[in-house]
């Protein structure tokens, strides 16, 4: 009896073919790692972690605990409640020029879970869904557990890693179903100039494809770029679909608080999907999140001041280490520079070197196959001046062979 106890015990699970499709996110595996090396008390420099470094501002918070003081802690509505889905239009109405209503917005379990939402509502098996490169990580893996297949079409660090109109047509079959843009980017914080932008929606609509525009970083940019949203634009509705997040842009991001802005129709196959899975998104997250979208916006300018001063140092000391090239960003808050010259016969792409990097140097980054972009690696800079300081002592040292 024992024996053949054993005996199924040891047989393989068979795990669906979805499941199997995908991998886990390559930015989850390298904050994993760098934790362990923390365990161990070592020092890691850690450049790894999306997102903000600045605690959630005190109002909302106190909005939340208020919340619970309140007892709102039952089920609430599976698309949101009704203040934060009105308020959640009147945010993106008065911050970027849109002109949604409650019935065209769905409050999901965070911005990955918006897009999750959207691209497995809308994407059949065999449907392909444009990506431009460098990608965030998880675009490619949420077409493919929906059954679709990503077209990856490579953007030009002289473009600003931002996509470009006449490349997307290109890429666009009569296979194609969706095209998912990130602007401001991650992770090479590229923005899309709103006159290409514009472009890239004419094409959407002239081959009949959606338009799923990723807003997560929007008010976080600099020089002469500025907060900007494709809904904006008169007649950009009827096949466009923003997902857009509390998480970067009010330190918000354990809170787990994302909306979809549709058309009515997708927003209600969303909120089907949505009640066989999550159902609503935490009650006392959402009271939370209300505060955040009516309350002052004070705390998005001493962030985005904060990024602006390390955004400057990064770039200068990145550039100041032979053989490493760096695009300035103009949103988000990482640079993706190019190392691919420091290439050896020990460390021949990106992920070599970024292991080479914790291991040896204890300076944690995402290698930029991750994205879609070998040769580069991200770092973020949602990190104290200090640590950016150790980290690039840190990274010249390495580059020079030293370490």
């Amino acid at each position: 009896m024992e024996r053949a106890v054993a005996a199924v015990a040891e047989e393989p699970i068979q795990l669906a073919d979805r499941v199997n499709r995908i991998a886990v996110s390559p930015t989850m595996a390298v904050m994993a790692a760098a934790e362990q090396l923390k365990a161990k008390g070592v020092d890691v420099a850690d450049f790894g972690a999306g997102e903000p470094d600045f605690p959630t501002p005190e109002h909302i918070k106190r909005a939340a605990i208020k919340a619970l003081e309140e007892n709102k802690t039952k089920y609430t509505a599976t698309p949101g409640i009704a203040p934060l889905r009105q308020a959640v239009c009147d945010w993106h109405a008065a911050q970027l020029g849109s002109s949604y209503q409650p019935a065209e917005c769905i409050i999901n379990v965070g911005g990955k879970h918006a897009i999750f939402n959207a691209v497995c509502s809308l994407v059949n098996a065999g449907d392909e869904v444009v990506i431009p490169a460098p990608y965030w990580v998880s675009y490619p893996d949420i077409v493919k557990y929906a059954g679709g297949k990503p077209v990856i079409v490579e953007t030009r660090e002289a473009d600003g890693f931002a996509l470009q109109a006449a490349d997307l047509e290109r890429a666009i079959t009569p296979r194609t179903r969706m095209v998912i843009v990130n602007s401001p980017s991650n992770p090479a914080g590229g923005v899309i100039p709103n006159a290409e932008f514009e472009k890239i929606l004419g094409v959407c609509q002239k081959k009949g494809v959606w338009l799923l525009s990723d807003e997560c970083y929007s008010h976080f940019t600099y020089g002469d770029a500025k907060p900007f949203s494709i809904a904006s634009v008169p007649g950009s509705k009827s096949r466009l679909i923003i997902a857009g997040s509390c998480s970067k842009t009010f330190s918000m991001t354990g809170w787990r608080i994302g909306y979809v802005l549709a058309p009515q129709p997708l927003v209600s196959a969303i909120g089907k999907l949505q009640s066989q899975s999550t159902s609503n998104p935490t009650s006392i997250a959402q009271y939370g999140a209300l505060e955040a979208l009516r309350g002052p916006m004070d705390s998005v300018g001493t962030m985005l001041a904060e990024y602006a001063r390390r955004r400057e140092r990064i770039v200068a000391g990145l550039r100041a280490i032979p053989g490493v090239t760096c695009n300035a960003p103009q949103g988000a808050f990482y640079v993706f520079p190019n190392i691919s010259k420091h290439y050896k016969a020990d460390m021949s792409n990106d992920t070599a070197v970024s292991k080479a990097l914790l291991d040896r140097a204890h300076v944690a980054v995402v290698p930029g196959e991750a994205f879609g972009a070998p040769g580069y690696i991200r770092m973020s800079y949602a990190t104290s001046l200090d640590r950016i300081e150790e980290g690039l002592r840190r990274l010249e040292r390495f580059f020079a062979g030293a370490q």
